[in-house]
């Protein structure tokens, strides 16, 4: 998806003549958004901080390379962290204002989603917890407000420390105001 063709970008030129120069093309691996702009669901980590550092001046770090993969089945941790990203990235990409098809999918899918998980004591716990709190399909916020909730949930029985619920949509969609996810 990523290897689809290159889209120039406008303003990556930061010299005195920058309009004189055609627009330079986006880094590979960087995919646009409908809006657009690059998504930062569907493009690498490296390639999104790539074209970040043609695209603004002031920021001055190198992107790091990604870790090596790891060519073993995921254990209970790398799947919940991967289940966690995959979970958000959705969250943050879905309508503020879904279609009622687009709520009933979404709906149908975490029902699938919750039996069909690999760890069948998560997912009893899953189906547990969307019994007692429906899940909620209104538009993102209230999804990811959800979502970020039955997180904590989870966090709480492992030991680990709860998010800021009201910080979901910096974490998983716009990225930290500081800077360091662009």
């Amino acid at each position: 998806m990523a290897d689809k063709e290159q889209i120039t970008s406008a303003g990556s030129a930061t010299s005195a003549n920058a309009s004189e120069e055609p627009p330079k093309p986006l880094p590979k691996g960087v995919v646009l958004g409908k809006d657009g702009k690059p998504c930062r669901s569907c493009s690498s980590k490296s390639a999104f901080s790539s074209w970040a550092t043609h695209t603004n001046a002031a920021l001055k770090r190198t992107p790091k390379p990604p870790a090596p993969a790891d060519d073993c089945p995921p254990d209970v941790e790398a799947l919940g962290r991967g289940t966690w990203a995959l979970l958000h990235s959705i969250a943050a990409t879905y309508p503020e204002k879904p279609s009622p098809v687009q709520k009933e999918d979404l709906r149908g899918f975490m029902r699938l989603f919750s039996k069909l998980y690999p760890c069948w004591v998560c997912a009893e716990d899953f189906q547990s917890y969307m019994e007692r709190e429906q899940i909620r399909v209104e538009g993102r916020n209230d999804f990811g407000n959800w979502l970020c909730k039955a997180h904590n949930e989870v966090n709480r029985k492992l030991g680990k420390e709860e998010f800021d619920c009201s910080k979901w949509e910096e974490r998983w969609r716009s990225g930290w105001k500081d800077g360091r996810c662009d």
